[in-house]
């Protein structure tokens, strides 16, 4: 195949409904939530929504209650992982079938794919027709010359559609834009870049990379003004992900109140942890403790460690992270990350102290 080397972004279309709707052919065209255990009475969030259920304004992350006081006649569906990793996994196998198409997975419902094309709409849609005849499942997807580019553009193809966005047309689409449209700018830093005259994409794109420094830091920075231009990597890269680490929560049905409850609940965290790092044979080497208290206020406090192995000094650690819990706080949610070496580390002479799982 010759032509241009493009970035192309697929995005299954409400994947996780999309896949209980395929399991239930007859709640297709329903309003479909999925969060939890399925029960709106109990503590958990919306992982997905249907289009239906997104229509009355449901989206991810939405408490499970409020969802289901917003649509009354949703079908509220528990969380089945199993079912979306075995479904993502047959998505990818036939990306990576497409002719001289390089994969890079970016989660279960989402890829690039680097390919040279003559006509990346034509290739575009060859491929949508290959996902949806091996999976019954639609995807939109989004073609650019860079991969922040090809990301964005895939927004405007929703539902499974098709658009492209180059260096040619970034400012002419994306320069009205609030910063907060763009891939990896999100609420809190649009927020932050307002506080520094930059409402849009086309005054990001404009700003000074330096002139960001001050308020994000020398890598940040000039990264955000690139976010703004729409430049960045144009290659697509197919190395194997590497976890930088591993993290469980839980949300209680009932706050904690008691300091034993807390202990308790960060041991069980701590070896939940512990047990998904086991398998990487990776060192850890930080933690962080996420707590929300009653009703809704979330902190994290966070530690790096010398690098080890030995599962009785990370206990050790993470119960003395809960110690900056406050203790006359009700607390109804809990989460603990490790943070692990990356394999590079050892052959920078990463040594970690010694002890065994």
């Amino acid at each position: 195949m010759s032509g241009i080397r493009w970035v192309l972004h697929v995005d299954l279309d409400q994947f996780i409904a999309a896949v209980e709707v395929l399991r239930r052919p007859e709640l297709a065209g329903k309003p479909v939530i999925v969060g939890g255990r399925g029960d709106p009475t109990e503590r958990a969030v919306v992982s997905t929504a249907s289009y239906e259920a997104r229509a009355f304004g449901v989206g991810s992350g939405m408490p499970l209650r409020i969802a289901a006081r917003k649509v009354p006649d949703a079908v509220i569906l528990p969380v089945d992982q199993e079912a979306y990793l075995a479904a993502s996994e047959t998505v990818m196998a036939v990306l990576r079938s497409q002719p001289g198409a390089t994969v890079q997975v970016l989660g279960w419902d989402e890829a690039f794919v680097g390919v040279e094309a003559e006509n990346p709409e034509a290739y575009a849609r060859q491929m949508q027709a290959a996902v949806l005849e091996r999976t019954q499942l639609h995807c939109s997807v989004g073609i650019g010359d860079t991969l922040v580019r090809a990301k964005n553009a895939t927004g405007f193809g929703k539902p499974a559609g098709v658009s492209r966005l180059t260096a040619a047309n970034w400012l002419e689409v994306m320069g009205g834009r609030p910063t907060k449209d763009l891939w990896g700018v999100g609420t809190r830093v649009s927020a932050r870049l307002a506080k520094l005259g930059i409402n849009t994409v086309a005054e990001l794109a404009a700003a000074d990379p330096q002139g960001l420094v001050p308020e994000f830091g020398p890598k940040m920075g000039p990264w955000y003004a690139e976010l703004g231009r729409g430049d960045g990597a144009s290659v697509v890269d197919d190395t194997p992900w590497v976890a930088r680490g591993h993290s469980r929560e839980t949300t209680f049905q009932r706050d904690l109140t008691e300091p034993g409850q807390v202990d308790d609940a960060v041991r069980e965290l701590a070896a939940r942890v512990l047990e998904d790092v086991a398998a990487e044979g990776r060192p850890v080497i930080g933690l962080t403790l996420k707590v929300r208290y009653a009703p809704f206020i979330t902190r994290t406090h966070a530690r790096k460690i010398p690098g080890t192995f030995d599962r009785d000094e990370i206990l050790a650690r993470a119960v003395d992270l809960a110690a900056g819990i406050e203790a006359d706080r009700p607390v109804r949610l809990l989460g603990l990350r490790a943070e692990m070496a990356m394999p590079d580390d050892a052959r920078k002479g990463h040594t970690p102290t010694r002890g065994g799982w």
